[in-house]
C-alpha cells in the first residue's frame, strides 16, 4: 500500500485561518469525507499535534479531528459548544498552524459540545476537561477564524505575528530569487538553441 504523503498545514498569516467557516451540508458526510478525515489524521499524527482543524489544511468547513490523551479519534462536524465551566484553567498550547510557539492559556476547565461525527450521526460530550476538553476549544475556535494566540498576552501575539511576516518575507524573496535564476537558465538555453 502506498502511503499518502501528509497534508500542507497552512501557517499564520494565511487567509484562510482568519476566515469563519461555513456549515458542513449533512449530505456532503460521504466515503470522500471520511478518506479526508483519514488523512487529516495521519497529516496530525506525523506532525505530532493533537488536533487538526479544515481551515488548518485550507478548507473553510465547520468540523476538525482530535485524538487526546484516551487515544480516541474523534470527528467532530458542525461542532456546537453547548456548555463552559466558570472554573477555569492554564495550559501551554501550541498549535501546529504556528509551529515553534507556544503559550499558557486560560480557559474554561470543562466543555460539553454537540456534533455530527463521520458518519452523520449526532453525539454529544458532557464536561470534557484535560486535553479533550482543551482540544476541543482550541480547534473549534479555528472554525471561527480564532487561534489561542489571540487569547493570550497581546504582546506574545505581536511578536509571533512579526515573526511569522518577517519568515514569509523570506520566503518570498527565496521563491523570487529561484524564478530568476530558472527565468535566466531557460533564457541562455533558448538563446543556445536560436544560434543553431
Amino acid at each position: 500500500m502506498v502511503k499518502s504523503l501528509p497534508m500542507r498545514i497552512c501557517k499564520l498569516g494565511e487567509e484562510v485561518l482568519r476566515t469563519k467557516c461555513e456549515e458542513v451540508n449533512p449530505e456532503e458526510i460521504n466515503d470522500e469525507m471520511r478518506a479526508l478525515f483519514n488523512e487529516m489524521f495521519e497529516t496530525m499524527i506525523s506532525a505530532n499535534g493533537c488536533g487538526l482543524a479544515a481551515p488548518q489544511i485550507g478548507i473553510s468547513k465547520r468540523f476538525f479531528v482530535i485524538i487526546a490523551d484516551d487515544d480516541v479519534r474523534r470527528v467532530f462536524i458542525n461542532p456546537v459548544i453547548t456548555k463552559t465551566s466558570s472554573e477555569l484553567s492554564d495550559y501551554e498550547e501550541g498549535c501546529l498552524s504556528l509551529p515553534g510557539f507556544s503559550e499558557s492559556i486560560r480557559r474554561p476547565a470543562k466543555v460539553s459540545i454537540s456534533a455530527l461525527n463521520e458518519f452523520g450521526k449526532r453525539f454529544v460530550i458532557e464536561d470534557a476537561e484535560g486535553l479533550l476538553g482543551r482540544c476541543i476549544q482550541h480547534e473549534n475556535d479555528h472554525l471561527d477564524g480564532i487561534l489561542y494566540i489571540d487569547r493570550g498576552d497581546e504582546s506574545v501575539k505581536n511578536e509571533i505575528i512579526e515573526k511569522f511576516k518577517k519568515k514569509a518575507e523570506r520566503a518570498a524573496e527565496k521563491a523570487a530569487a529561484k524564478a530568476r535564476k530558472q527565468a535566466s537558465i531557460a533564457a541562455k538555453i533558448a538563446a543556445k538553441q536560436n544560434k543553431k
